[in-house]
């Protein structure tokens, strides 16, 4: 372009805009002749790098070519943007300069330059290199002292390069602030660009004060390694160290560690003692100022030491110093425009999150920890690795394992891990865990002091060739206590007290044929007198030998009441040999009371039984219910370790929380003030014990769990029916326990006292509201075993029903001696080939229809109530026939029921009766309920005793009607 129409250009802009044009003009085609002169000449020197020293000079000198590049590319974009605005005034504004539209973006590029060239100040690269060509660059020392605006005193060519690579920047940026200025005071207030060249102006202010402060610390980090020893400068010497301070500028001692000299670095502060260097990563210091004004305490994660300063005013710059540093290395960049005075606080958080590798001796030494810190210890979520392969990934507390927490301990097998999913108290496992063995055994239970302790399920591995399960208590790692152990593999199970992982003490075995033992164990064995029960109900007492062999003196009842006493003994073929005395003479033996042996309740007292169980809870409110130890007593569920092992995706698994399901603790207790009136009472339990992640439902669900270990499957033994029904009755009054024992620390978190509850009332809550509550979740093992202890009496029922039911409706009333004016013949609709004593089924239907509904529900209450509807029903039809309201009395009454009772068909009703009469609550003994379950018991009995084959059917009438 022509001379005029450029100076007319220039006429129509401001002279600042002019002036900014000629200022980059200038910078650029100094960083241009830079770039020729001096850095390229530095970075492709015909001399390959002698050692390692050259090697790092080299690569600092190509990365301060690349931002130089890079700021001329800048440079010449800031050059675009000024020229189009100068050429095209009236439509380009002031404010699309990118000197003021993209001033970060500009101030970066300087930034990065910066950044670059002290880098090389501080390991002295220019020198370094210039030695290596020392003739090229004396040759040069004129070309370079024309880059700078004067002339410099005499020096090396070292010094003449760095002047030559910094001076024009500074003054550079010291211009843009003038013009800048110069050009805010030509702008209106309201003027578009105002807020832009304010910005503009105090970035390049600031980094005006950035530039010498990080040249100042380059220049004096430069001057350190003078002063160091060679040994100590080759650990210390690097690039991004700067120096911020230094023990010989203000004098420090260290205590309890004898540091010669204490150096702070922007990323380290560093202790050294002689030829040894302590270093301190900034990220994981912890500065506190001591009791003494002139002492400051630094926390670090394996040292604890204290500088102690002169006065007063020493240690206050000290701390300062080192505040602002752990700022700065936790934010990942200097501060801007410079050091204490960035926007981010001045003060650093106590809580971090930084990887770091411990060195010192102890259970973490080599182990790298990446998480979470507070005060120089582990504190919050964090992940452990051991080099020999143990990972732990969880929550810390002060240092220690604390919270939930996943931790892979590798076996010697190739891709076996011990994998504890568990709850950790001051670095052990406390409370409740799931351990899945490198053996394929799983462990699901409770931990103290890092070992099984309390309650706790152990299952072998699914292909074991032994397989076992044990459902029991736990002490110290071993069994101890009350606990259920099945062996498949010879089809038994124990059921008993166990001491140092040995059956010791009372038990029971039960054997997949129906026979069962009891006596006493010791050092895994029988010791000692004991009973067997077979499932004929033959009765064996006397010794065994430590495999269950009868053996010596021992008397054998048999079902039909004939006894052999005498001994016993085994021989050479396992045949068994006796000698002794039959009786036949004895009477035989109550049918009822040789059915009903029962076995284990005497041995072991129902309430001692599951106190591993119960006794989690119970210390769980007497604590108050604290949040942080609801899931270690409620447990969790995470994804399968078995997948886990593999992909090590356990670093990041997911588990559900208590809160996460049904609110926290605080809401649990808040929900109980709420429901206290009976009615919301019951709707409350029941969702509570539904409710798995609910104190009373996990302790629910923990309940069912060791009744069925102990009832179903090889259990399911008649002669065990006892003990089952006490330990729901036990179960009920420790769940109401629970609840009480929740409702009181609710009440005290409102300044509320629970008042004392008498006998009475508990046991009226336990049997009237909470059994029926947990009573089906019991159920189908329950009613198993009182089908199988009730199997003959039901036996002989149905028989009796099979009889009764060839009658018709007639003759049945006619033969259980139901008076005629009480048979509902109206009832009775009959077609033109039937007769009254041929109609089947029709006599009180109403009645039957609702006693056959006490099969439909499994709560005692409930069953009682539809027997009581059913002698409504009946009186309701008799009243009818009467055509008055009548009062059966029991001689009327007994027979009705028994016609009502044969023409329901319920399915074992002896079981029915008999787990009534256990679970029914005490309050109707005496009552309405209790005299018509009596009923129901002496109509079973009767229909029990009708053998219509041998009594009264042939006699009575001609057989032809019946058909």
């Amino acid at each position: 372009m022509s001379e005029g129409p450029v100076s007319r250009a220039l006429a129509m802009c401001s002279s600042e805009e002019a002036d900014l044009l000629r200022l980059e003009e200038v910078f650029s085609t100094t960083l241009a002749r830079t770039n020729s002169l001096i850095l390229q000449p530095l970075i492709s020197g015909d001399l390959e790098p002698s050692d390692s020293c050259d090697r790092e000079c080299l690569r600092l000198l190509q990365q301060l070519h690349e931002s130089a590049q890079r700021l001329w590319e800048v440079t010449e974009q800031s050059l675009r943007s000024l020229r189009q605005r100068l050429y095209h005034p009236p439509s380009i504004g002031l404010e699309a300069l990118l000197l003021l539209r993209n001033a970060d973006y500009v101030l970066q590029a300087h930034m990065e330059y910066i950044k670059s060239y002290t880098d090389c100040v501080v390991v002295q690269a220019f020198q370094r290199v210039s030695k290596r060509r020392s003739e090229y660059w004396r040759s040069q020392r004129k070309a370079l002292r024309q880059l700078l605006s004067c002339v410099s005193p005499e020096g090396s060519v070292g010094t003449t390069m760095c002047q030559a690579l910094h001076q024009p920047l500074a003054q550079h940026v010291q211009k843009y602030v003038l013009l800048l200025l110069s050009l805010r005071d030509t702008l209106d207030k309201c003027h578009p660009a105002q807020e832009l060249v304010m910005h503009a102006v105090t970035l390049f202010g600031n980094l005006q004060s950035f530039m010498r402060q990080a040249l100042d610390q380059a220049v004096a980090t430069q001057a350190l390694w003078h002063s160091l020893s060679s040994r100590l400068r080759d650990v210390l010497c690097s690039p991004t160290h700067r120096l911020l301070q230094d023990s010989q500028d203000i004098p420090v001692g260290v205590t309890p560690l004898r540091a010669e000299r204490v150096l702070l670095f922007d990323d380290a502060l560093v202790l050294l003692q002689g030829h040894n260097v302590h270093t301190f990563d900034l990220k994981l210091v912890w500065v506190e100022p001591g009791t003494d004004k002139c002492v400051l305490h630094i926390l670090t994660p394996e040292e604890e030491f204290s500088l102690c300063t002169r006065d007063p005013q020493s240690q206050v710059l000290w701390q300062w110093k080192v505040t602002q540093a752990v700022c700065q290395a936790l934010r990942g960049k200097k501060d801007f425009p410079m050091l204490g005075s960035g926007r981010e606080p001045s003060v650093p958080p106590d809580c971090r999150c930084v990887a770091y590798t411990f060195r010192h001796e102890g259970r973490l030494c080599q182990a790298t920890y990446e998480g979470e810190w507070c005060r120089a210890k582990p504190h919050g979520k964090g992940t452990l690795r051991w080099p020999d392969g143990r990972n732990h990934v969880g929550h810390f507390y002060r240092g220690l394992e604390h919270g939930f927490g996943i931790c892979l301990v590798p076996q010697a097998s190739e891709d076996k891990f011990d994998c504890y999913k568990c709850h950790w108290q001051e670095g052990t496992m406390c409370g409740y865990g799931i351990c899945e063995y490198g053996t394929d055994e799983v462990y699901k239970g409770y931990f103290q002091a890092g070992q099984r302790h309390g309650f706790g399920v152990l299952d072998s591995a699914p292909q074991a060739s032994q397989p076992f399960r044990y459902t029991g208590h736990w002490e110290r790692g071993q069994r101890s206590g009350y606990g259920i152990e099945d062996d498949s593999d010879r089809g038994e199970r124990y059921i008993g007290m166990w001491l140092a992982d040995q059956r010791h003490g009372p038990g029971v075995v039960v054997t997949q044929a129906g026979a069962c033992y009891q006596g006493t164990f010791q050092g895994d064995k029988m010791a000692g007198p004991g009973i067997l029960l077979c499932e004929d109900d033959s009765l064996y007492e006397g010794t065994f030998t430590r495999d269950l062999t009868l053996l010596g003196k021992g008397k054998v009842t048999f079902p039909n009441g004939f006894t052999l006493d005498g001994s016993f003994s085994s021989g050479t073929d396992k045949g068994l040999y006796t000698q002794g005395v039959l009786d036949t003479a004895a009477l035989p033996p109550d049918p009822c009371s040789t059915r009903k042996r029962q076995l284990g309740a005497g041995a072991f007292p129902v309430e001692s039984r599951w106190q591993g169980v119960y006794s989690p809870f119970r210390a769980f409110a007497r604590s108050g219910c604290p949040g942080e130890l609801q899931e270690a007593l409620l447990g969790f569920h995470v994804q399968s370790s078995r997948e886990l092992r593999k992909s090590q995706e356990y670093l990041c698994c997911e588990r559900s929380h208590p809160e996460d399901c049904e609110g926290s603790m605080e809401d649990i207790l808040q929900e109980l003030l709420l429901h206290r009136e009976p009615k919301a009472l019951q709707q409350y339990l029941r969702k509570a014990l539904s409710n798995s992640r609910h104190p009373l439902g996990k302790l629910l669900q923990t309940l069912m769990l060791t009744f069925q270990a102990t009832y179903s499957g090889i259990g399911a033994n008649k002669h065990l029916q006892g003990m089952a029904q006490e330990e729901v009755k036990q179960h009920a009054q420790e769940l109401w326990a629970a609840y009480r024992g929740l409702l009181k620390v609710a009440l005290q978190r409102q300044g509320q006292t629970l008042e004392e509850e008498d006998i009475e009332t508990r046991d009226a809550q336990v049997h009237g509201l909470l059994l029926p509550l947990l009573l089906p979740n019991f159920y189908s093992e329950l009613f198993t075993l009182y089908l199988l202890l009730h199997e003959r009496e039901d036996g002989l029922y149905s028989q009796g029903i099979a009889n009764l039911s060839l009658f018709p409706d007639t003759k049945l009333l006619e033969f259980l001696d139901v008076q005629k004016h009480l048979w509902p013949l109206k009832d009775l609709k009959l077609t033109s080939n039937q007769r009254y004593s041929l109609v089947r089924d029709k006599c009180f239907l109403s009645a039957i229809e609702c006693l056959q509904k006490i099969i439909t529900t499994v709560d005692p209450r409930e069953k009682l109530e539809v027997l009581e509807k059913t002698y409504g029903e009946i009186e309701a039809t008799v009243s009818r026939v009467l055509c008055r309201e009548h009062k059966l009395p029991m001689d009327d009454l007994l027979p009705l029921l028994i016609y009502v009772v044969s023409r329901a068909r319920i399915q074992h009703l002896g079981a029915e009766i008999h787990l009534i009469r256990d679970m029914m609550d005490p309050i109707h003994t005496g009552g309405l309920h209790d005299f018509l379950l009596t009923a129901l018991e002496s109509c079973y009995e009767h229909i029990q005793k009708e053998d219509m084959r041998l009594h009264r059917l042939p006699g009575h009438w001609d057989s032809r009607e019946l058909w």
